[in-house]
């Protein structure tokens, strides 16, 4: 069997250690004689599971004691929604920054649900190629929480810095990072932040989890009319299991998170392989004649890397030479065209060398 190198932004490659781990514990989960995708998540060996996946997670980024952690459903795209049902209880306008089109669609939903949406800062006059400065942050007088996306995956652009969140008069305003194509990708001080919440399936694991990381004092913020499966508070009551949870994924980030833990070492050294895996990859886009990445240097995204070609006509011919190579997932997304590398955590510095070389032969018979 031939795995290829896989940049899918997401669902994105997993670990193989895992995948094989997994593999070994399909059809018998250490000699219960069955799947733990057959499981009752009310069993005592779920239950295990589910204990020592958030133990570890809670080790890695090192949260406090005063958050919860949530293992629910619905994508990122449901905390659209599940955010603003559950802090706009007590009122106030939510504030956001828009850097593109996940902090958009997240504005979007609260208007929606809402009718209202401050805009705090915007990077559209930039073509959303440089994120807001501190500076230019204005928010409302009756903030309820400061909304942003710390990574646009879509468009390659991140933050270089976690956003400040303060009325007029001194006031904290709880701070909500999407940390879907971030997390785990290196340390994070989760104490910055109000609520945190991420899709599986980009550094934690497969589709179908999401993992939300909530401070205690926020749990009795919800509108009145919240539905049950999205309040924060029923969940955290609940052990994440107000209905039955997304049984194998969590199993699967589980055993994801000891892989950061044993197999990497920690935050840290991953951190320092991800570092490495981007700058190679963005040595060869600025050092090319062919290949151009427009985001400003600042706010280059490590996880996601978009470029495009100097002749749009030889998009076609990359994609096809390179799955032919074994480099999977190279299409840029659909309204931005161009190409994206998406550099997550199980993606091997092997891969990103072997991408660097395929551009560079690429571009000696091509460009």
């Amino acid at each position: 069997m031939t795995r290829h190198y896989n940049f899918c932004a997401g669902p994105a490659a997993l670990p193989a250690v895992v995948l094989e781990r997994a593999r070994d514990e399909m059809l018998d989960y250490r000699g219960q004689g069955l799947s733990v995708m057959e499981m009752s998540h009310r069993s005592e060996g779920y239950i295990a599971i589910a204990e020592q996946a958030e133990a570890d997670l809670r080790e890695l980024l090192a949260i406090p004691a005063n958050y919860k952690v949530l293992f629910t459903q619905g994508g990122a795209t449901l905390q659209f929604a599940a955010v603003p049902f559950n802090l706009l209880g007590p009122g106030g306008t939510p504030n956001f920054l828009n850097t593109g089109i996940w902090s958009q669609k997240a504005i979007d939903e609260a208007l929606h649900l809402g009718g209202a949406a401050h805009i705090a800062a915007s990077s559209e006059n930039s073509g959303h190629s440089a994120v807001p400065r501190p500076a230019d942050i204005r928010l409302t007088d009756d903030a309820a929480y400061l909304h942003y996306t710390p990574n646009e995956t879509i468009g390659g652009l991140a933050f270089d810095y976690v956003p400040e969140a303060y009325q007029p008069d001194g006031k904290e305003v709880p701070l909500v990072g999407d940390l879907s194509s971030t997390i785990l990708s290196g340390p994070l001080d989760v104490s910055r932040f109000g609520v945190i919440y991420a899709g599986a399936q980009k550094n934690i694991g497969p589709a179908g989890l999401v993992v939300v990381i909530v401070r205690d004092d926020l749990l009795d913020r919800a509108r009145a009319d919240i539905p049950s499966l999205f309040s924060y508070q029923a969940l955290a009551r609940s052990g994440s299991m107000l209905n039955t949870p997304a049984t194998y994924s969590w199993y699967l980030a589980g055993l994801v998170f000891q892989w950061l833990k044993h197999d990497i070492g920690g935050l840290a050294a991953m951190d320092a392989i991800n570092e490495r895996k981007a700058a190679k990859l963005y040595a060869a886009i600025d050092e090319s004649g062919l290949y151009a990445n427009p985001v400003a240097l600042r706010n280059r995204s490590r996880m996601n890397v978009p470029f495009v070609l100097a002749d749009q006509h030889l998009d076609a011919p990359f994609l096809a030479e390179a799955e032919a190579a074994g480099l999977l997932n190279l299409k840029g997304h659909r309204s931005v065209g161009g190409m994206r590398a998406s550099l997550y955590n199980a993606v091997p510095e092997q891969a990103v060398d072997a991408l660097v070389d395929f551009m560079a032969d690429f571009e000696k018979r091509r460009g």
